[in-house]
């Protein structure tokens, strides 16, 4: 029975770290009873709870137009306009693949990409600053609130109407994804990767959707390019300070290790060393005629000035063609090569799997 209770007790105390979420968590207001039908509203993820609290704590930034006030302007803005054709951006990624390498071959014409007339944009801009109005409308009004806590139908409509302005702002964003590409490759600053300066450029766009006013009558594409020349330039000369604080000198041994040319290079002399040893003590049951030929081909017994022998050179010693010479010397580097695969090599493999498995282990 003890037992029973203790568990109860664990079962119900919630852990220091959910007390710590449960201190932050925003609370809502109570909706006030009344004789109408009960609106259902669902009960908020921990993630709505985290985005209502930081949406909650400051002002939405938006664009007035005159539009937001009029009789019906949700119907207006939302429902009495033509669609607007979404991009595709299936593209992005393989141009962005081929731009960052050095080739930059690639180039976009194939992309079926959505270029937005003037009447389009102040439609797309229209709906999301409307968004973002509506959101600065329901945070004026949990202010207003005596007790400052949002209703649970206030907490949806925030939620509701900046998820359909974060949609939008992405939707504009994605539509002028080119333009940023357009405006990197028109800048020459050879000092700053590629891929870094096309993230700068997305980064100013995103900031110019949420400055740019569609009601001034300009083409966004006038607005933006601006703003992501300046972010280029800003970005360039950060770099550049930045350099100048911390100088370094370009050191070529830093950009590429020797280590497997070094590792080919050991391995090649040792098993060069290990096929005179063979040849030397006839591991390999060579003839004498066999050995003849390996000696004179490859200086195995000649001095340091000396050159190896010619095919034509040794049959004139043992008194054959070059051709016979050919098949001879093919013949004894079969019998070095097997002699070579069973010990040396056999050996060598063995060597490195036990040190592998030694440092598995370790």
């Amino acid at each position: 029975m003890q037992g029973t209770q203790m568990n109860r007790i664990q079962h119900h105390t919630p852990s220091p770290l959910e007390q710590v979420r449960r201190r932050h968590r925003v609370r809502v207001a109570s909706s006030p009873t009344g004789t109408g039908p009960k609106k259902t509203v669902r009960r908020l993820s921990p993630a709505d709870e985290r985005l209502l609290q930081r949406l909650l704590q400051g002002e939405q930034d938006f664009i007035d137009s005159p539009v937001f006030y009029e009789d019906e302007a949700e119907t207006k803005i939302y429902q009495e306009v033509p669609d607007v054709q979404k991009p595709d951006t299936t593209w992005y990624h393989p141009v962005m693949d081929d731009l960052s390498s050095s080739t930059r071959t690639r180039t976009m014409k194939s992309a079926q990409q959505v270029i937005l007339t003037g009447a389009e944009e102040r439609i797309l801009f229209h709906q999301f600053n409307y968004a973002r109005y509506r959101v600065r409308c329901v945070q004026r009004a949990v202010a207003e609130a005596a007790d400052k806590l949002p209703t649970p139908e206030q907490a949806e409509d925030v939620l509701r109407w900046h998820r359909l302005a974060e949609r939008i702002r992405e939707q504009i964003a994605e539509t002028n994804l080119a333009l940023v590409l357009a405006m990197a490759k028109r800048t020459r600053m050879s000092e700053v990767d590629f891929a870094d300066l096309v993230s700068e450029g997305n980064m100013a766009l995103l900031r110019a959707v949420d400055k740019f006013d569609a009601g001034r009558g300009y083409k966004f594409s006038t607005y933006a390019c601006r703003a992501i020349l300046k972010a280029f330039s800003r970005q360039g000369m950060k770099l550049s300070k930045y350099r100048q604080r911390f100088p370094t000198d370009f050191d070529p041994k830093l950009e590429k290790s020797n280590f497997l040319e070094t590792k080919r290079a050991d391995f090649e002399k040792d098993a060069a060393s290990e096929v005179r040893e063979i040849v030397t003590s006839n591991r390999a049951d060579l003839t004498e005629v066999e050995r003849t030929v390996i000696e004179h081909r490859f200086g195995l017994e000649a001095g340091e000035n000396e050159k190896p022998m010619t095919l034509e050179q040794v049959g004139q010693i043992i008194g054959v063609t070059k051709e016979r010479v050919r098949q001879i010397q093919n013949k004894a580097m079969e019998k070095i090569r097997k002699e070579l695969e069973t010990n040396f090599l056999g050996t060598n493999q063995a060597e490195e799997a036990e040190a592998e498995a030694e440092a598995t282990s370790a």
